[in-house]
């Protein structure tokens, strides 16, 4: 890369700002979805899939083809955007395994489909993987029309199968470390009054205050915020718990360094961010030390200032953020990641005796059943339900 690249302070390159959404914004208006390739090799089949998977909704122009096409379009849309990525990649993965083997990718045979679920834990895939590895499956023949095999007895089968061996090895998924009120502390602490430490802050502070995903965060504007007297009204268009209504949740004025309202007024009044994406990307001019080849000879001119960008930050952005601030409060950072701010809201929620449905509100969770996997219960004596009984 040239030395004048810019470089993000997130680790990214520039040109990389919400790459699904821009090569959405560029394909043609009157997009016809080309008919699945059934029986097709893999590779078409994958250049299928890749080029349907996230196809806009075509000009309704009466004629009856182009409303199928609507119908089909309406159908992806069913699925996150996230959702529809890991399926990319996973069909990907499954086509070029059944190319290796001069399989039949589309439509497939359960035999297969079990064997090619077998082959991926071999070579170390987790078992929340491979049930993504059978979802994106499944998806595919649906999409295209044919059978489905992923229900087949011996593809079930073997996902129990896969799931007992991981148990037995004591593989289970780990989750992320719960950044409770404590901890959120100690990495605000460490946190300097920088740009990118300003918007740092907010970031923390808002998705702990509000419990939301890393989804969420990058989907915050200006324009979806209420400055009310008791805090802010945040309108969520759209969430993993409520895919087709919109959820308000209260960002409430604070007494202490944990404010959420006052640290996001501070990130936008030094941003200037008035209207847009509020969590934004920053950008560093690639800077060369003085005295080395092409760089800048001493007493000359200042290093560029960092540049806010004009989309928000990726999801993947938000994780290493979390990940880095924890590490430089002392914690092991691989422990924590984007839904370490959620979990940590609820579990201080739940240590200082809230009722769980108002956690669950919080949380804005379907059933107390999910709002569990995301408390942390900390010492298993200290809570036994029998304590002062025994």
């Amino acid at each position: 890369m040239a030395a004048d690249d810019d470089f993000d302070w997130d680790g990214h390159p520039e040109g990389d700002e919400n790459h699904m959404s821009s090569a959405l914004a560029q394909l043609p208006a009157t997009l016809t979805l080309p008919d699945a390739p059934i029986g097709g090799s893999a590779v078409a089949v994958r250049v299928w899939f890749d080029d349907t998977v996230d196809a806009i909704e075509p000009v309704m122009d009466g004629t009856l083809a182009a409303e199928r096409d609507a119908a089909k379009v309406f159908q992806r849309m069913a699925k996150a955007e996230n959702t529809r990525i890991a399926y990319r990649a996973a069909v990907r993965a499954w086509c070029a395994w059944c190319d290796q083997r001069n399989l039949p990718a589309l439509p497939a045979c359960g035999a297969d489909v079990a064997t090619f679920l077998a082959a991926e834990r071999r070579r170390g895939l987790a078992p929340n993987t491979i049930d993504l590895r059978r979802a994106a499956i499944r998806y595919l023949h649906r999409a295209a029309g044919c059978a489905v095999p992923t229900g087949d007895v011996c593809v079930a089968e073997t996902v129990a199968g896969i799931r007992r061996d991981a148990a037995r090895k004591g593989q289970a998924p780990e989750k992320k470390a719960a950044a409770t009120a404590s901890i959120v502390r100690q990495m605000l602490a460490q946190i300097p009054d920088d740009l990118r430490g300003l918007r740092d802050k907010a970031l923390i502070l808002v998705a702990f205050a509000g419990a939301l995903r890393r989804s969420e965060l990058v989907a915050i504007r200006v324009e979806r915020l209420e400055q009310t007297e008791r805090g802010l009204r945040l309108t969520i268009p759209q969430s993993k718990g409520s895919q087709a209504a919109a959820v308000i949740v209260p960002l409430p004025y604070g007494e202490t360094e944990l404010c959420p309202v006052r640290a996001l007024a501070r990130w936008r009044e030094a941003a200037g961010i008035t209207s847009g994406a509020v969590f934004r990307r920053i950008w560093q001019a690639k800077q060369v030390k003085a005295g080395e080849a092409g760089g800048l000879p001493a007493g000359g001119p200042p290093p560029a200032l960092p540049r806010i960008g004009h989309d928000a930050m990726s999801t993947r952005a938000i994780a290493d953020m979390v990940q880095a601030r924890a590490s430089a409060a002392g914690f092991d950072g691989k422990h924590f990641g984007g839904h370490s701010l959620k979990r940590g809201a609820l579990t201080t929620g739940m240590e200082r005796g809230v009722h769980p449905a108002d956690l669950k509100r919080l949380g804005r969770h379907k059933s107390f059943d999910v709002l569990g996997e995301y408390l942390e219960f900390g010492d298993l004596f200290d809570r036994h339900a029998l304590k002062g009984v025994l």
